[in-house]
C-alpha cells in the first residue's frame, strides 16, 4: 500500500486520434496504428496527503507510435502556474503513477509505457468542459490548443449523444462521447483532427477509481 494517501475529484476532457468511440477503451488496437492525445482535469477538490489541490487544473501532451501497451511512449506533463511549490510537487507524483497501487489509475498504468517524460510545463491552463453538453476549451499558451463539441448525426445535423461505461475501469466509471481538435507546440508537436473526444467525471484515489 502507498504511504500517502490521495484523491482527485474532478472533471476530464480527452482527446485522441482515434475514430469516435476510441478502440483502446475496449482493448483494441488504436484506429491509425498509433496514438496522440491531449488531456485536461479540471479538480474539484484534491489532496495529496496533507497537500491539498482544490481548484487547480493540469493536463498532458501524450503520444505513442504504437498502441499504448506497447510502451515507448512520450509525455509532457503541464502543472497550472497557480500551484503553491507543494501542490506541484504533488501533481507530478499522482499524474508519474508514483503513490499508487500498480495498475489501480490511468496515471500509473500510462506511466509504465513511457520512453521518455520531457521537463514539466508550469503554466497557465485555461481549461472549461461541460460534460453533459460535450464541450471544452482548453489553451494552454505555448502548448495547447483543442476544444471539443458533441458529434453530429450526418443526415439530420442533430447532435448525438453515446457514453462508455467501464465499471471496472483505471480512468472513470462512465464518459460521454464526443469529438476533438487540437494543435500542440513544443517537443511533442501534434495536429490531432476530428476525432475521439471524452467527457467524464473523474473520481480517483491511489488506491483506483471510486465506482
Amino acid at each position: 500500500m502507498p504511504d500517502v494517501k490521495w484523491t482527485l475529484v474532478g472533471r476530464e476532457f480527452v482527446h485522441c486520434n482515434c475514430a469516435y468511440g476510441c478502440p483502446c477503451q475496449f482493448n483494441a488496437l488504436p484506429t491509425k496504428g498509433n496514438c496522440c492525445a491531449i488531456a485536461a482535469i479540471a479538480i474539484e477538490e484534491g489532496h495529496h496527503g496533507t497537500t491539498k489541490l482544490d481548484g487547480l487544473n493540469c493536463s498532458m501532451i501524450v503520444a505513442w507510435p504504437g498502441a499504448i501497451h506497447e510502451g515507448k511512449g512520450q509525455a509532457v506533463p503541464i502543472i497550472d502556474e497557480r500551484a503553491s511549490p507543494e501542490q506541484r510537487e504533488a501533481l507530478l507524483r499522482i499524474l508519474s503513477g508514483l503513490d499508487t497501487e500498480p495498475g489501480a489509475t490511468f496515471f500509473q498504468v500510462f506511466s509504465t509505457t513511457f520512453e521518455k517524460v520531457h521537463d514539466p510545463v508550469f503554466a497557465k491552463v485555461d481549461f472549461d468542459v461541460d460534460i453533459h453538453r460535450r464541450t471544452a476549451r482548453l489553451n494552454v499558451p505555448g502548448w495547447i490548443e483543442a476544444h471539443g463539441e458533441p458529434i453530429l448525426n450526418p443526415v439530420t445535423g442533430e447532435t448525438h449523444r453515446a457514453r462508455i461505461n467501464l465499471p471496472n475501469g483505471f480512468e472513470y466509471d462512465v464518459c460521454e462521447v464526443g469529438r476533438g481538435w487540437a494543435e500542440t507546440r513544443g517537443p511533442l508537436k501534434l495536429s490531432i483532427p476530428d476525432s475521439h473526444a471524452q467527457f467524464a467525471r473523474l473520481h480517483i484515489t491511489e488506491s483506483g477509481v471510486v465506482h
